[in-house]
């Protein structure tokens, strides 16, 4: 019995207290979620509005634009206007009167008709509220009424700056000492100079007014300058003025107020004097608002919208949280499965190996005493080859029950695989606990078991090897070395008995010690036979342990006819004294001894050898050690391999154990991804017995699940056993994972694979492993070729 390392690579599952700071988390994480979700909807509801505002904002400040602009066109069309009208009347009617030459009384009273007359025009034809015709001093020259009078005292006070601004004041000309031939030609002059006119802004009788002011009289060029008259025309645009502006600009309900009051649904604008910039008043009206239209049509769509979004991620989130509640209850199922063995329900070897660790930190600086042990049963392939596989689960199952029925509750009983088993005794401080545990376990095992219903009857019996802390030291490793060895002198001094580790068993009776020289012999001897040349061989006086072989057992693809898909390259060592040795026997020393790289390459060579003379469309299946996949330069060597065999890449299928992944090295994930970039299938061997973890098959790109042959042996005898393996092929199918059924033995079992949808099947049903001369489902008529060993092969 080999014991492979135990407590030195396993990765602790997550405590309980681990698993509900998961769960905590997951619930921080369903809040940011309905957070963000929330956040979202109500990012969609501001920005509309938001949107909805600037438009409005837009627009309102669009009419008032025009507004503003529409003030300063009428200004200027006041301006204009009366511009126009004081140059017709400087060239027709003044000149004339001027001509005529009347005296001086009766050219008052013609000034006097003259400015009614012209004040009546004004209003009549141009619209204007009011009309004036002064001089400089703003005295009036036109007959008026009484209350026109006293209407323009009002005024004059405000209007006689207007006569005052400079840009109304006459020209100067040049004199001119030629005299005009006619009158034509004076007309001509004075109408080539056309009158300056001037429009302000202000207010008049508190009211918002147009005021436009021209000089009528100037003389023409070369004349006598008379006394300047001038026209002042007036316009509210309170009034009428105010509601053409709101047609044209669309202020609806439009009004005059001399303050800010504004109701919640208007706006106010300032009407600023042109002179000063002083308020005269403001324009108020309902602004015209797009975007407010919009928001009040689209809210009611978008609240619903936003209803139905926070019902649905409402009821996402809760089956969500469901979800990840079945997820949770699911992983914490599996992690228990992968602590403990599945045919016994025992502690596996992940769960003893903590167990162990944590016995050695309890009492690292005490005095306490306990035992590791290592029990074998001593003739289970026996009855594994009798009886079959099904009687030999029976025989470990009700040894397991035996063994646990002498132990003391604190007492820890695992099962590390097959027919190996190891005890934690603690607190052994009496003397006589320890020899009396031992003593009844062999006992037990010595005892009879009924099988197959008690159609048959086993006898096997039991060897313990049994160390002790902290006598033989407190060393992980050396203590299981120490009862590996005690388990060896167990078993070579007559099985059936337990032993206690001495010093005295290390002197050359280690059985990996043995097992490891001997390998190392028969490495170094196909080696030397390798390096070819004439030189004497060093090795050859060295003992002969025999040599390495590779078998193949088939595999057959789980359909209609079950054709061989490949075969599966497997190692074995014919001992010149032991016979022929599994890999179970020397793979562990192997990998222990430095001896893994050079033997797992022989292996890849001789099976992508064997392969190129298979079928296009079959693959070979070989075995790699975690050793192997942390060496950083493996996936070179592969393709190395390839290159010389002439094998495609794709008929190459490396075969991993969980253990090989438990570390996460990032090493090993870049050799991966380098061996599947190139084509390499890559398949997890014995699924589910291991640490197993879910996230192995999408981070490393898995092409391929085994399926242990512990789940497919409880096909028949457990309902859970179909139960597991169902639960596989549909996360395998689920996630376009091929899967292959390890120990298929019965045709019951083959069927029942088959109907599950399992795509390829191996086991004994079909074929055993055999030599490459013997296996028949690839041959061709003309093969020959016989077995090759590692003698005269060069090894890697």
């Amino acid at each position: 019995m080999v014991f492979r390392g135990l407590g030195l690579h396993i990765v602790r599952p997550s405590s309980s207290n681990t698993f509900q700071q998961s769960w905590i988390a997951s619930g921080r994480i369903l809040f940011l979620i309905a957070v963000s979700g929330l956040g979202a909807i109500g990012l969609v509801v501001l920005s509309a509005l938001w949107a909805g505002t600037e438009s409005d904002a837009a627009a309102l400040d669009r009419q008032r634009q025009l507004v503003n602009a529409r003030l300063r066109e009428q200004v200027t069309q006041v301006a204009h206007v009366i511009g126009q009208f004081g140059n017709g009347y400087l060239a027709r009617v003044h000149p004339a009167s001027r001509s005529a030459g009347v005296s001086s009384s009766l050219d008052m009273v013609l000034t006097a008709a003259t400015g009614s007359a012209i004040s009546q025009t004004a209003m009549s034809a141009f619209g204007y509220d009011q009309a004036f015709v002064v001089d400089e001093k703003a005295q009036l020259l036109m007959m008026a009424d009484a209350q026109t009078e006293k209407r323009f005292r009002w005024m004059k006070p405000l209007l006689l700056p207007l006569l005052q601004d400079a840009r109304l004041a006459a020209s100067p000309g040049a004199a001119s000492n030629e005299r005009l031939s006619s009158s034509i030609e004076s007309r001509r002059a004075s109408a080539a100079q056309p009158n300056r006119a001037l429009a302000n802004l202000m207010r008049l009788e508190g009211r918002p007014t147009i005021v436009g002011v021209v000089a009528i009289d100037e003389a023409p060029q070369g004349q006598q300058q008379p006394a300047r008259q001038f026209l002042i025309v007036v316009r509210f645009i309170d009034g009428a003025a105010l509601d053409e502006l709101s047609r044209q600009q669309g202020l609806n309900g439009a009004r005059f107020a001399r303050t800010a009051d504004a109701d919640e649904n208007e706006v106010a604008f300032q009407i600023d004097a042109t002179a000063n910039g002083e308020p005269i008043g403001f324009i108020v009206w309902r602004p015209d608002l797009p975007g407010s239209r919009v928001i009040g049509r689209l809210m009611p769509a978008l609240s619903i919208a936003a209803l139905v979004i926070a019902v649905l991620f409402s009821f996402l989130l809760v089956r969500l949280r469901s979800s990840l509640g079945d997820l949770r209850k699911s992983e914490l199922h599996a992690r228990q499965l992968a602590l403990h063995d599945v045919l016994t329900g025992l502690p596996n070897r992940a769960l003893f190996a903590m167990r162990f660790d944590e016995c050695l930190a309890d009492t690292q600086n005490s005095v306490e005493r306990f035992a590791v042990a290592l029990l074998d049963l001593d003739r289970f392939k026996a009855v594994n080859d009798t009886f079959g596989h099904a009687a030999g689960d029976e025989l470990i199952r009700m040894a397991a029950e035996r063994i646990r029925s002498v132990l003391r509750p604190d007492d820890t009983l695992a099962r590390l695989g097959g027919d190996e088993f190891a005890l934690l005794l603690r607190d052994i401080s009496d003397d006589q606990i320890l020899p009396a545990i031992c003593e009844a376990i062999v006992a037990e095992l010595g005892k009879p078991f009924p099988l197959l219903k008690g159609e048959a009857v086993a006898q096997v019996g039991g060897s313990i090897g049994v160390t002790v802390v902290p006598d033989a030291g407190r060393n992980a490793d050396d203590l299981m070395r120490y009862a590996d060895v005690a388990l060896y002198e167990a078993k070579v001094g007559g099985r059936g008995q337990w032993r206690a580790y001495s010093p005295s068993m290390d002197g050359g009776r280690n059985a990996r010690d043995i097992l490891k020289n001997e390998l190392r012999e028969v490495l170094a001897k196909g080696a030397a036979s390798s390096s070819g040349g004439m030189q004497p061989d060093p090795c050859a006086s060295r003992p002969d342990f025999g040599s390495l072989e590779v078998h193949y057992q088939a595999i057959h693809r789980a359909e209609e006819g079950y054709q061989a898909s490949g075969a599966e390259a497997l190692v074995r060592w014919r001992h010149s004294q032991r016979g022929l040795l599994t890999p179970a026997s020397f793979i562990a020393v192997a990998e222990e001894g430095g001896l893994i790289d050079a033997l797992g390459f022989w292996v890849l060579r001789e099976a992508c050898t064997a392969a190129c003379n298979w079928p296009e469309n079959s693959f070979v299946a070989v075995n790699v050690s975690p050793s192997q996949l942390r060496r950083p330069k493996f996936a070179e060597e592969v393709f190395a391999v390839l290159q010389e065999t002439g094998l495609a890449p794709s008929r190459l299928e490396l075969e991993l154990t969980e253990s090989s992944l438990i570390e996460d090295n990032s090493d090993v994930y870049t050799v991966l991804t380098s061996l599947r970039g190139r084509g390499v299938q890559i398949s997890l061997d014995d699924f589910g017995t291991g640490y197993s973890c879910l996230s192995h098959l999408m981070r490393f790109d898995i092409d391929r699940i085994k399926i242990d042959r512990s789940f497919v042996s409880l096909l028949g005898t457990k309902a859970n056993g179909a139960a597991i393996i169902g639960a596989i092929v549909a996360l395998s199918r689920n996630l376009g994972i091929s899967t292959t059924a390890e120990g298929v033995e019965t045709e019951y079992q083959r069927d029942f694979l088959t109907a599950l949808g399992c795509t390829d099947l191996q086991g004994y049903f079909f074929s055993k492993p055999a030599p490459l001369r013997e296996l028949d489902c690839f041959r061709q008529p003309e093969d020959a070729a016989g077995p090759r060993t590692i003698g005269p092969i060069a090894v890697a």
